[in-house]
């Protein structure tokens, strides 16, 4: 199952998702563990004629390296990151490592800084062709409360499902978004209204991320108004927080809570954008169907959406600058206490079901 997975996801990542083309330089960056992934990537570039590089990292090393790390540090080492990149046609990350949590006990001001060190390089690998993948390990599997063969077995299923299928199913939800001006999000501890006039909207169905299943956009920036309340976890930079309930007011938070309340709003605080959200979309993949705290899976939950704090995506830009991009998943199927999507008064969605007949093609059994 392993190596037939691993050939499928090849083949979906290099020819589907970046169509890398022959000629082009690809680096792939991953973490400790996703060796095996990285060796059969070379090879499938190699045989496509494209030239490839690769990074391995070890997170306990990064650790090690943040723990005494100063910003001039993390400047210069973005120089020579920086530099590379500008050399390369196309981008794959591939997340592994042994350890979700090995940055947990790291400062919060060290990471933000690392986080605002790094955004240059992250800024132009946007620019070109990436992908961001998993690859499955036991601390995946561990971090999702599954056994590892089913962990395995998830995982290549869910990266190599027919996302052409799914693409085209998207169709009439991004028509319809791009005619709505004004959303309302309701639900347990939730009462949230905003704008997406005239902001782009973009469907995911395996381009960027494997696995995959959204569509967003973004909210007008100054237009938030009210709280929404998340109730899936979220592993962010190494420490999980929950129970997440935001209040907006004119676009900005004035109240964040939570699990760790200090931590939520350091991170909000890391700038002037952290404040303000980048991004609103739905999940849609049929096979992701609870948290798995990898906002990877997570984010595309089926009857999901992520409201998030921080920067825009240039494909749906409302302005919206920051070192932070912090996806936070709010699930609206009836065991997650159910929920509703309005678009200018028209329900859209009830209780993670899409109710209108243009878009019953994005329910879970119709994926599948």
């Amino acid at each position: 199952m392993a190596d037939a997975g691993m050939e499928a996801l090849a083949r979906n990542v290099l020819d589907y998702a970046l169509a890398l083309r022959p000629g082009e330089k690809l680096l792939i960056e991953g973490e400790a563990g996703c060796e095996p992934l990285v060796g059969g990537l070379i090879e499938e570039a190699y045989r496509r004629g494209a030239v490839p590089y690769f990074d391995v990292q070890v997170p306990r090393l990064r650790r090690a390296w943040l723990m005494g790390s100063t910003r001039e540090q993390m400047d210069l080492q973005t120089g020579w990151h920086l530099a590379r990149a500008q050399q390369m046609d196309a981008f794959l990350w591939i997340l592994a490592g042994d350890n979700y949590f090995e940055y947990a006990d790291v400062p919060g001001k060290t990471m933000q800084e690392w986080n605002l060190a790094a955004k240059p390089v992250l800024d132009f690998k946007l620019t070109k062709k990436w992908s961001l993948l998993r690859f499955p390990t036991p601390a995946g599997a561990q971090a999702a409360g599954m056994s590892s063969e089913a962990f395995e077995e998830f995982v290549y299923r869910v990266s190599t499902m027919d996302y052409s299928r799914m693409d085209k199913a998207m169709e009439p939800l991004v028509a319809l978004m791009e005619r709505t001006n004004r959303v309302d999000i309701k639900g347990p501890g939730t009462d949230l209204s905003f704008s997406i006039k005239d902001i782009p909207v973009v469907k995911c169905a395996g381009r960027l991320n494997i696995p995959d299943g959204e569509v967003f956009t973004a909210p007008v920036r100054d237009s938030v108004n009210g709280r929404i309340t998340y109730n899936a976890p979220s592993l962010y930079d190494g420490t999980v927080y929950e129970r997440v309930s935001l209040l907006f007011r004119e676009g900005k938070v004035i109240e964040a809570t939570g699990n760790l309340p200090e931590r939520i709003n350091e991170i909000l605080d890391t700038d002037e954008g952290g404040r303000y959200v980048g991004e609103f979309a739905l999940g849609v993949n049929p096979w992701v169907e609870k948290p798995m705290q990898d906002i990877l899976f997570d984010e595309k939950i089926r009857g999901s959406l992520h409201f998030t704090p921080g920067e825009a995506y240039e494909d749906a830009d409302n302005g919206n600058k920051s070192a932070v991009h912090w996806d936070l998943v709010l699930i609206q199927t009836p065991e997650w206490g159910g929920g509703e999507i309005w678009f200018d008064g028209v329900l859209v969605r009830k209780d993670g079901r899409f109710v209108l007949p243009e878009l019953e093609a994005l329910n879970p059994e119709r994926l599948v």
